[in-house]
């Protein structure tokens, strides 16, 4: 029976076109450091540098720690004091990524839908955002940090996708059997390998990513009415 049940954010709970989000969410944080006389193809190169090192971090550091320690060694420990210019960022100019982004509401009905059936719910994107820009991103998609118990953050991770430790961290978080668990993606190469970790996996795809190609009948996989469904048949089970 499942029990708890892990969505993406980007793409999956928020249908967005991912490519443009990145575009304008890069450009307005560039923008943000650049009025602080920061180079910015030397701030976006160590952006870059710090995602690919939390994304492959297999350290003790949280992946925060992980991406504040590539910014001091690439552009000097000052941009410790850039905290307050990044909170009012995201607090402003990181809204203009909104227009990246859609909102379906059979999300928030198959979230309260599951909610009532006695589901655990939690939103497990890739932790290399602070907690601040996750939550907001949450509510352009209709969705609210008060309908999961628990978001992964760069904050309070040491892992990302694809890595299958991070799917076995949140399995030991909550103490939950694998079998228990099912993980809702639309990035086959990112979300999938829950499977790995012994999940069961639901690949949304509305929003798919697909950058190998591969045969997706090898998934459980639909929209969210046949998320709904899925969910309903493994109950049986």
């Amino acid at each position: 029976m499942i029990k708890y049940v892990f969505f993406d954010l980007d793409g999956t709970l928020l249908p967005m076109d991912q490519d443009l989000f990145i575009k304008i969410y890069f450009k307005d944080l560039s923008a943000v450091f650049a009025r602080k006389g920061y180079d910015p193809k030397a701030f976006y190169d160590s952006l870059m540098r710090s995602i690919d090192l939390m994304i492959n971090n297999s350290s003790d550091m949280t992946n925060e720690e992980v991406f504040w320690k590539c910014l001091c060694e690439d552009l000097g420990t000052g941009v410790m004091d850039m905290n307050d210019d990044i909170d009012e960022f995201y607090h402003g100019d990181f809204l203009n990524a909104r227009k990246a982004c859609s909102c379906n509401p059979l999300v928030k009905q198959a979230v309260d839908t599951l909610k009532a059936k006695g589901k655990r719910l939690m939103v497990a994107t890739n932790p290399v955002f602070p907690a601040i820009a996750s939550e907001t991103r949450m509510q352009w998609g209709g969705v609210y940090p008060e309908d999961f118990e628990y978001i992964t953050t760069y904050s309070n991770s040491k892992r990302c996708k694809p890595n299958i430790e991070y799917y076995l961290f949140l399995a030991k978080k909550f103490g939950c059997d694998p079998n228990e668990c099912l993980m809702v993606g639309n990035d086959v190469s990112d979300d999938m390998p829950a499977r790995d970790a012994g999940w069961k996996v639901f690949l949304v795809t509305d929003c798919l990513i697909n950058r190998k190609n591969v045969d997706l009948s090898v998934y459980p996989n639909g929209d969210w009415k046949d998320l709904l469904s899925y969910v309903e048949k493994n109950d049986i089970l």
